[in-house]
C-alpha cells in the first residue's frame, strides 16, 4: 500500500468524490457565473482541483498516522473524531486559500457563500472520513478472512496427509497378520500372497501423491487386491463390479474401495457354505455403492475403527458430500459420491 493511501479503494473513491465535490463547492462559492462564464469555470476548476487534490493526500497521510497510533477496533470512534478534526482544520486552511485566490482573480466570494462553502466542506470531510474508516475496516476483515481460510486450508491439507500416511501402516499390519497365519497353514499360498502383497503395496505408496484418483484406476487396484484376498479365502469370496463407463473418469479418494473391501472381509464370516459377496456399482446419480451380504463373525473382531472413519474424514477434508452407511439384517451398504473430473 502506498504510504499516502489509506485504503486499497482510495483511487476509486477519489475519482468519484473529488469531481462531484469540486463542482458543488465552486457552485456554492461562485454561484451562476461558475456555470455561465467558461473562463471562470476552467480557472476555478483548475485552481480548486490542484489544491484539493493535494489536500486529499495530506488528509490521507494524517489518517494513516492516527490509525497507526490507534489501530484497535475499540478505538474506531476516537480515530474518526481525530481524523475528522485534523482533516477539518486542513480543509479550512485550503478552503480559505482557494477563496482568497478567487478574490485576487476578481471573483470575490460573498460572506453568505463563505459560510455555505465551509459547512459543505466540513460535512464532506466527516462523510468521507466515515466512508474511509468503513472501507478500511472491511478490507481488514477481508484480509483476516482470507488469511484464516488459507490457514484452515493448510491445516486440512496437513490433516489429509496424516490420514494418507495412516492407511499404509494400517494395511501393512493387517496384511502381515494374514501372511503370518498362512505361513503355517499353507506355505505355497503364503508365497503367492506375498507376491500379490508387494504389487498392491506399491500402489499404496504411489497413492499418497494425490488426493483423488480416477474410479477406473481404483477399480484396477481393487482387482489386484481382490486376487490377494482370494489367495487366502478362495472361492468363498466374490467380487462383483457393475460400473457404468460414463463414470470411469470420475474420482474418489485413493484407497477408499480397499478400506471398504477390507472392512467387509474383517467383520464377516467367509466360508465355502457361507460365501461373502462384495458388489461395487454405480447409479444414475453419480454415486458409487459398495454392498456386501451381512454375516457377522460371532467372535469379537479387533478393530481400530480406522477404515470407515478415514473415509468420512477424507471426504470432509476435501469438501465433498458425506458418504452414507446403511445396515439391515441382510446387507451393509456404503454410498459414496463420485467427484466429476
Amino acid at each position: 500500500m502506498n504510504k499516502f493511501t489509506y485504503t486499497e479503494q482510495d483511487g476509486r473513491v477519489r475519482q468519484i468524490v473529488l469531481p462531484v465535490f469540486l463542482l458543488l463547492f465552486n457552485s456554492l462559492t461562485l454561484g451562476d457565473r461558475y456555470w455561465t462564464d467558461w473562463r471562470v469555470f476552467l480557472l476555478a476548476s483548475s485552481i480548486s482541483f490542484a489544491l484539493y487534490f493535494g489536500h486529499w493526500f495530506i488528509n490521507n497521510a494524517m489518517a494513516l498516522h492516527i490509525h497507526r497510533r490507534h489501530p484497535s477496533y475499540q478505538r474506531v470512534i476516537r480515530r474518526i473524531c481525530l481524523s475528522s478534526l485534523l482533516a477539518s482544520i486542513n480543509s479550512l486552511l485550503v478552503t480559505v486559500l482557494v477563496m482568497w485566490i478567487y478574490g485576487q482573480l476578481g471573483y470575490p466570494v460573498a460572506p453568505t457563500r463563505w459560510l455555505l462553502a465551509l459547512a459543505f466542506v466540513f460535512l464532506t470531510v466527516i462523510i468521507v472520513t466515515a466512508v474511509y474508516e468503513g472501507i478500511h475496516a472491511f478490507e481488514q476483515w477481508k484480509r483476516y478472512f482470507m488469511e484464516s481460510e488459507q490457514l484452515k486450508k493448510a491445516q486440512l491439507q496437513s490433516q489429509l496427509e496424516a490420514l494418507k500416511q495412516q492407511v499404509n501402516p494400517h494395511f501393512l499390519f493387517n496384511s502381515l497378520n494374514i501372511l503370518d497365519a498362512l505361513i503355517d497353514d499353507d506355505p505355497q499360498q503364503a508365497r503367492q500372497f506375498l507376491d500379490e502383497m508387494s504389487t498392491v503395496y506399491r500402489y499404496l505408496l504411489r497413492s499418497n501423491e494425490q488426493n483423488l484418483t480416477s474410479l477406473s484406476t481404483e477399480l484396477a487396484f481393487i482387482e489386484s487386491y481382490y486376487q490377494m484376498l482370494r489367495t487366502r479365502h478362495g472361492q468363498s469370496l466374490h467380487l462383483v463390479t457393475r460400473i457404468s463407463p460414463q463414470y470411469a473418469n470420475h474420482q474418489i479418494p485413493p484407497l477408499t474401495l480397499q478400506l471398504l473391501v477390507e472392512n467387509a472381509v474383517k467383520h464377516n464370516i467367509i466360508l465355502p457354505d457361507q460365501p461373502l459377496t462384495i458388489e461395487i456399482a454405480t447409479d444414475d446419480q453419480a454415486q458409487l455403492t459398495v454392498r456386501n451380504n451381512l454375516q457377522r463373525k460371532h467372535t469379537q473382531v479387533n478393530s481400530s475403527g480406522v477404515g470407515l472413519s478415514n473415509i468420512l474424514t477424507k471426504y470432509r477434508v476435501l469438501g465433498q458430500a458425506t458418504p452414507t452407511f446403511q445396515e439391515d439384517d441382510q446387507q451393509f451398504v456404503v454410498t459414496l459420491p463420485l467427484v466429476a473430473a
